[in-house]
């Protein structure tokens, strides 16, 4: 089986919102509900844990559970970095799950198709990280604001989540971390120290992470364009129907 963590515990200054920026609404739910139902249409996830701080833990529980569609799921309280809550939401996995994901609650643009992808990859490789390449030229600057180098841009990549790991290997990753005193700037870093190769799995640009108002406009853009599709889908099946049927009543 599949665990699933979600950290939001951040305060999310960059939204200047007062609230956790995961339960503003999006499109008509919150984000971060929006986030769960998506895990909880992958078959193989089968408990979801949601990471917030330590006096968010009972209103966002009982916020949850006031919707439908969702997998069964805990809510737990953060650490101060967000390697520590993932650590404390780590603590919580059952002991039947065998591969363990790592998903930024703020990302509710993630697919289905991306989610199961990271999780097969995951169980083949150990470790494996949703990403897309990078468009820009990237430059490697130094302190004195002076470019270093300039990597090639075939070879960046744009790390999103999920992140998805053997569970034996992202325990071994968090309790090396913790014994060495090192933060990684993700969770892969983690896992690349402790000398296993990550895999790269293909996602898309649509996968933002929502942190300030922009971010919020692009998103109800995309989600505005899903919904614009879906009605032109559902036109064009009817009136083929309809054109069907007059077909029907002519004979």
């Amino acid at each position: 089986m599949v665990s699933a963590i979600f950290p939001a515990a951040g305060q999310g200054k960059r939204m200047n919102a007062g609230i956790n920026k995961v339960l503003l609404d999006l499109a008509g739910e919150p984000v971060l509900v929006r986030t769960l139902k998506t895990f909880s249409r992958v078959e193989a996830i089968a408990e979801l844990i949601v990471v917030v701080a330590a006096d968010e833990v009972v209103p966002v529980q009982e916020k949850l559970a006031g919707f439908a569609g969702l997998k069964p799921f805990k809510v737990v309280a953060g650490g101060s970095e967000r390697q520590y809550s993932i650590l404390n939401g780590l603590r919580q996995v059952s002991e039947a799950a065998d591969v363990v994901l790592v998903h930024d609650a703020a990302r509710p643009l993630v697919t289905v198709e991306t989610i199961e992808a990271v999780i097969k990859t995951a169980r083949e490789k150990g470790g494996a990280i949703a990403a897309v390449p990078a468009k820009n030229t990237i430059k490697v600057v130094g302190q004195d604001n002076l470019v270093v180098a300039t990597p090639a841009r075939s070879t960046l990549w744009e790390v999103q989540t999920p992140q998805g790991f053997r569970k034996d290997i992202l325990w071994q990753a968090n309790e090396q971390a913790l014994a060495d005193d090192f933060l990684g700037t993700d969770d892969a870093s983690l896992v690349e120290r402790i000398g296993v190769q990550v895999a790269v799995v293909p996602s898309d640009y649509r996968n933002i992470k929502v942190t300030t108002p922009e971010d919020m406009l692009i998103a109800e853009a995309f989600l505005q364009c899903d919904v614009s599709a879906q009605m032109s889908a559902m036109t064009t099946a009817a009136d083929q129907a309809r054109q069907q049927w007059l077909k029907e009543a002519a004979k």
